[in-house]
């Protein structure tokens, strides 16, 4: 992948977090009119589609013969794994409570970047992605009211588990499978099964194809998904996976703020005191570290190749 300047990495940071922020609020209101299952397919199966636009003039680094079980693996765990469970995890537990633990992710990720992708692992990485799961879950603790569901609890981990592998195993094959295709086809793949499995479970007649619904789903196809995961895993790309991930922090911040706004949720102490901590976080996991031996930055620095 080629390198992207610090500009244009902050934008597409930017626009991820915002966009994805978005999506929990508008997921929300689009299950007002769907089963769970049958959503997460359309809307990743749509996502497909609309880059499969852009994929096909790079039709030749398909190789789907060659490619086909990497593409089916990243599409179990990013698709499959992160939103199926996702949305049926939804409907066991408040969202805010969800939404939290989902966002234990980063804190995985960075431990599976370590282990997987050799990337450093260090106090002040440690401290501030502890520091940023407090913040999530200092923002998201008014949802941890009433009996908490063990059900919900395994789905919300499984989800957060998915997506945190899913993330290092694009990285560590980057360099076999074009970007793109890669992208492309987990959520077509994933799609389709997701569908698939919905299909058996859950009724299409139960889906009310109004102008609400409509257009959620097509802004969240387009937006969150297509061009969502395609800034995530360019990002992944261009630098340290876990990096990356710590920003992820501030797309329960954004999910509260647009909720407040769109669902009249009110913004309490705890969202001001979570995002005291969120920036606290970002700030010690992007703090350059001095190698001792060497005198130089460790390999905390952004690596511009997938490896």
């Amino acid at each position: 992948m080629k390198e992207i300047s610090r500009t244009k990495s902050a934008l597409i940071l930017a626009f991820l977090v915002i966009i994805w922020g978005i999506n929990w609020p508008l997921s929300k209101l689009a299950l007002i009119y769907t089963p769970p299952l049958l959503f997460a397919g359309i809307r990743t199966f749509l996502g497909g589609l609309i880059l499969l636009i852009f994929a096909l003039p790079k039709w030749k680094e398909l190789r789907f013969k060659e490619n086909w079980h990497l593409y089916t693996i990243s599409a179990v765990l990013n698709i499959i794994m992160f939103y199926g469970l996702q949305t049926i995890g939804l409907g066991y537990m408040p969202a805010g409570l969800f939404s939290a633990i989902v966002f234990i992710e980063p804190v995985l990720l960075g431990i599976f970047s370590w282990i997987w992708l050799g990337e450093s692992m260090y106090g002040l990485k440690i401290a501030g992605l502890a520091l940023g799961f407090a913040g999530v879950a200092v923002i998201s603790s008014g949802g941890f009211t009433g009996s908490l569901s063990v059900t919900g609890i395994l789905l919300a981990l499984g989800s957060a588990l998915g997506w945190g592998l899913g993330t290092v195993f694009v990285k560590k094959t980057g360099g076999r499978v074009n970007s793109i295709w890669m992208v492309t086809m987990q959520l077509l793949i994933g799609g389709l099964i997701l569908m698939g499995t919905g299909t058996g479970i859950e009724r299409w007649s139960e889906i009310q194809w109004n102008t609400a619904f409509i257009s959620d789903l097509l802004f969240i196809s387009i937006f969150v998904i297509a061009f969502g995961w395609l800034a995530f895993f360019t990002l992944v790309g261009s630098g340290e996976a876990s990096k990356v991930g710590s920003y992820t922090f501030l797309i329960p911040l954004i999910a509260i703020i647009v909720s407040s706004l769109l669902l009249h949720e009110s913004i309490t102490i705890n969202l001001v005191a979570g995002l005291i901590f969120i920036l606290l976080s970002i700030c010690l996991v992007n703090m350059p570290v001095k190698n001792r031996k060497r005198g130089k930055p460790n390999d905390a620095e952004p690596v511009q190749q997938i490896q």
